[in-house]
């Protein structure tokens, strides 16, 4: 059995000029303004679109992110609709076979960790499920059953890899919602990871968003 810590992946090149003369063209063709346009007067103008609340105008453009993770947390970002999915299946994917290094790989949670030199007692609770989980799930396997079949024991900290696609309004409202204190731990780990990315390759979009966590 493997444990892995959860990270993303941003599948799109993230280059800020571009995509703000994008909104910008777009914002701009609803007031005819587009001999306003220069070379430097989409920051401001897509700044003070976000600030107005005319959030449609970014809705232009998508932006996909690979996401690795949980099943459990993977159940809460389908949740999210105006979204695009694929996501590794239990179904096909056979974890006994050698390309799967006949194990599972389940992912560490971010909320029991080691401190003062002492493993979390509720950790070492986990950890034994987890590898009776995978025990099981060999020995369905074994007998003959699908991995569809099998899947069945898997547990929700099962890894999994989700590529999730969002225009750049839904990306707002997910991080808004999933930074938050009140998101689960292991959803706030991820969105805050993608946030981070985002505010580093376009911050005109995603600077009103704060990291709560």
């Amino acid at each position: 059995m493997k444990i892995i810590k959860p990270s993303i992946e941003v599948l799109d090149i993230l280059d800020q000029t571009v995509i703000l003369k994008r909104l910008e063209l777009v914002g701009r063709t609803c007031y005819k303004s587009e001999d306003k346009i220069t070379d430097t007067s989409c920051v401001e103008f897509v700044r003070k679109i976000i600030k107005s609340g005319h959030h449609a105008i970014v809705e232009h453009y998508n932006i996909a992110v690979k996401v690795i993770c949980d099943r459990g947390v993977t159940h809460e970002i389908v949740r999210h609709r105006i979204s695009s999915y694929a996501q590794e299946s239990t179904r096909y994917c056979n974890y006994g076979s050698g390309k799967f290094g006949n194990e599972i790989t389940v992912i560490d949670p971010c909320f029991w960790r080691i401190s003062n030199f002492q493993v979390d007692s509720k950790m070492i609770l986990w950890r034994q499920a987890m590898e009776n989980a995978e025990k099981i799930y060999l020995l369905l396997i074994e007998h003959g059953a699908t991995p569809q079949e099998a899947r069945s024991v898997l547990p929700n900290s099962l890894k999994t890899e989700i590529i999730m696609t969002m225009n750049l309004r839904e990306w707002r409202h997910f991080l808004t919602l999933r930074t938050s204190k009140a998101a689960h731990p292991q959803m706030r780990e991820i969105a805050n990871m993608i946030l981070s990315e985002f505010k580093s390759k376009l911050p005109v979009i995603f600077e009103d968003i704060s990291n709560e966590n």
